[in-house]
């Protein structure tokens, strides 16, 4: 496997999740300094986030990975494909916006939302956006057009952070504009007013891929690509449930004040062990176009086997950096929120457990039983939420990062051990199980140890101790003559 190839096209697809999810980082500190812990607004911030996370999978319903597919087919006309993708996904949007506005009251005061059922609205509208965009967006990878992809990202990322600086540090210091800033709860419901400002821009921006619907409607391929994706749908339906439902339980099994206060500073610590969703998403981007494309090299079981490989020793590399840094980044939030850190090292976990099973998921694809992908990410999602129902009461947040570690984890050896029957791959498991012991053992090393050390020399040890790792790593890729 030639990782030049994939490394460049990680770092250009990456470069705007990246980028753009850093810039939004650097907000944290606004939200948590400026939005009390014990208010619960950043709870709520939290909270609607997860429920757009969830719509939006049932909104694209499969969609991007069945462009890829059939987009991929050399008896097929892509561009057929995607006129086919952008309806089926614009229908169904219109069709949520329309119960949505019907029912808003009803489904304000069932979400908690009776006070606010603007928030519910907006939301809408942004994730029916949102949906119609990811359609457009996997155009621009399956086309290799990098450039104008990160550029619609930044269309969104710079305007976002900037209306968020107005907003808390400008906005209420405005005679004027005050009633608006504390009519909002004190700046959170703005929060949403510029995401729909933002993502409405976007879509202004991409009227020329959206005049793909133009060319037209076959209904005899519509119906092979709904077979394909519907089995998708389930998937990402149960993959995102994995990743927001302890966040939508939170407030149920927690009634209250107190349940939206838990959620705020577990929403908060969340955002510190992001790199690992960076680092998922952005190998995604690069990884699954390639796999599809028309080369019957790149989707032989050695190339998933080295793919899976480098993922995990080079996202073990971020796991440890984090850990390491975490006396200077847990300053990234506010101090109210800073109880919480403890839980950081388990969700990064539980997203190295959700990128191995990503790479694990291709035996499933390639072989369109998608199907199986549904029924393990079923039992996963059980898992998790049977983890939170049982114990947030007990133990707040502590159940939600557990539960995800749990319901990947389950997900994750479930694919590898069933993959194994249906599509064998010959996994390095030698040298993934030496670099997880390495990781382990330094992570261990830090936690009974360095961390009693003054933060002075807890940075320099961790800093020696990550720069070993990343000279293994190294020798490893040189060795196997990846690059």
């Amino acid at each position: 496997m030639n990782l030049k190839s994939l490394a460049k096209d990680t770092a250009l697809y990456g470069l705007s999740s990246i980028v753009g999810r850093f810039l939004n980082y650097l907000l944290v500190p606004l939200y948590t300094y400026k939005i009390a812990a014990e208010s619960g607004g950043y709870g709520i911030v939290t909270n609607l986030y997860a429920y757009t996370a969830l719509f939006l999978a049932l909104l694209t319903f499969g969609m991007e990975t069945t462009l890829f597919r059939f987009g991929s087919k050399p008896d097929t006309d892509g561009k057929m494909v995607y006129s086919n993708a952008l309806r089926l996904v614009g229908g169904v949007g219109l069709a949520f916006l329309v119960l949505v506005f019907a029912l808003l009251h009803p489904i304000a005061g069932a979400m908690g939302y009776e006070a606010h059922p603007e928030y519910i609205a907006i939301f809408a509208l942004i994730t029916a956006q949102d949906a119609f965009q990811a359609i457009m967006f996997s155009r621009l990878r399956q086309q290799r057009r990098p450039l104008r992809f990160v550029a619609l990202k930044f269309a969104f990322i710079i305007p976002s952070i900037l209306l968020n600086l107005f907003i808390f540090l400008v906005m209420d210091k405005i005679p004027a504009l005050h009633g608006t800033f504390v009519q909002f709860n004190y700046g959170v419901g703005l929060i949403f007013v510029a995401n729909l400002i933002c993502t409405t821009l976007v879509s202004l921006l991409f009227l020329p891929e959206i005049r793909g619907i133009a060319y037209g409607f076959d209904r005899d391929l519509a119906w092979q690509m709904l077979r394909y994706s519907w089995p998708l749908l389930l998937l990402s339906l149960v993959g995102v449930l994995n990743q927001v439902a302890d966040k939508i339980l939170v407030p149920y099994l927690l009634p209250g004040e107190e349940g939206m206060v838990q959620l705020g500073i577990y929403g908060a610590c969340v955002k510190i062990a992001m790199i690992m969703s960076l680092l998922t998403q952005a190998f995604r981007y690069a990884y699954e176009p390639i796999v599809f494309a028309d080369n019957k090299d790149r989707q032989n079981p050695a190339t998933l086997a080295d793919g899976t490989k480098y993922f995990i020793i080079f996202t073990l590399l971020a796991f440890l950096a984090v850990v390491f840094y975490m006396p200077l980044l847990q300053r990234f939030i506010g101090a109210g929120y800073r109880e919480g850190i403890g839980v950081i090292p388990i969700v990064m976990m539980a997203e190295i457990f959700m990128g191995v099973y990503f790479n694990l998921s291709f035996w499933y694809k390639l072989t369109d039983q998608n199907w199986w992908g549904a029924v393990i990410s079923a039992i996963g999602v059980a898992v998790m939420v049977a983890v939170n129902v049982l114990f947030v009461p007990r133990i707040g947040y502590w159940a939600c990062a557990w539960g995800g570690f749990a319901g990947y984890g389950t997900s994750m050896l479930i694919s590898y051990f069933v993959g194994q029957k249906k599509y064998p791959i010959p996994y390095d498991l030698g040298t993934i199980g030496k670099f997880v012991l390495i990781a382990g053992a330094m992570f261990a090393a830090h936690t009974l140890y360095l961390h009693t050390l003054p933060v002075w020399l807890q940075l320099l040890a961790g800093t020696v101790l990550l720069a070993v790792f990343a000279l293994a790593a190294w020798r490893e890729i040189k060795s196997s003559k990846a690059i």
